[in-house]
């Protein structure tokens, strides 16, 4: 099929995240390059939401742009200096700041995911003890890990319990490869890349647990 983005930029695309991750990667002028790498992960998915060449469904786009939202305010993290071991120059706190409330932003979508997506609901019932009560738990634990990055108080100790949460996720919920790609018919690519989106994620918080 066509793919989300033209194919002539999509291939600026591609460039640009692998230019934005390689400098990353080796550490040169890596606030620069994480503050482009925001700006181009949000310039790919605004064209693709514009350009409408793919229709997925309602549940399954707030999956895809929530997790979108929290991998920039992953990056503008990163653009924030923290993390940073020897850091040479000041952390820029409204980078921080900004990038916190969209893992916030992200955390309601996953609450309101809980309560509104049967597709999302099923995938956690099929894998947690307790049914319905452990759901509304997790319902509620969303919401305040959400309330925290949204507000900026004890940021630190809900991205440790975020990291604590996340691998669960990703190996029982967004691992389980045949419920999403067979059952709910999402495509394969697409579910690997919202598995990848939530490891980025969890880096970001990694960084917020042992430097927020």
């Amino acid at each position: 099929r066509k793919p989300d983005i033209p194919v002539p930029y999509l291939y600026l695309d591609m460039g640009a995240a692998v230019l934005c991750a390689s400098f990353m990667s080796f550490g040169v002028k890596r606030r620069w390059f994480a503050l482009g790498a925001a700006l181009q992960l949000a310039v790919s998915t605004y064209a693709a939401y514009i350009g409408a060449y793919v229709h997925y469904g309602d549940w399954l786009k707030v999956r895809m742009y929530s997790r979108t939202i929290a991998i920039i305010g992953g990056f503008l993290i990163l653009a924030s200096g923290a993390g940073e071991i020897y850091r040479q120059k000041p952390r820029s706190r409204s980078l921080q700041s900004t990038g916190q409330v969209f893992l916030g932003i992200y955390l309601i979508c996953v609450a309101y995911s809980l309560q509104h997506s049967k597709e999302d609901r099923l995938a956690y019932l099929n894998h947690i003890l307790g049914g319905e009560i452990t759901l509304q738990l997790l319902f509620i634990l969303y919401g305040l890990l959400a309330l925290s990055f949204l507000s900026g108080y004890y940021i630190s100790t809900a991205a440790q319990i975020l990291s604590v949460i996340l691998p669960l996720v990703i190996l029982f919920i967004d691992g389980n490869l045949g419920y999403w790609h067979h059952s709910r018919r999402v495509e394969f690519w697409n579910q690997m890349k919202l598995v990848g989106q939530n490891v980025g994620i969890f880096g970001a918080v990694i960084i917020l647990a042992t430097d927020g």
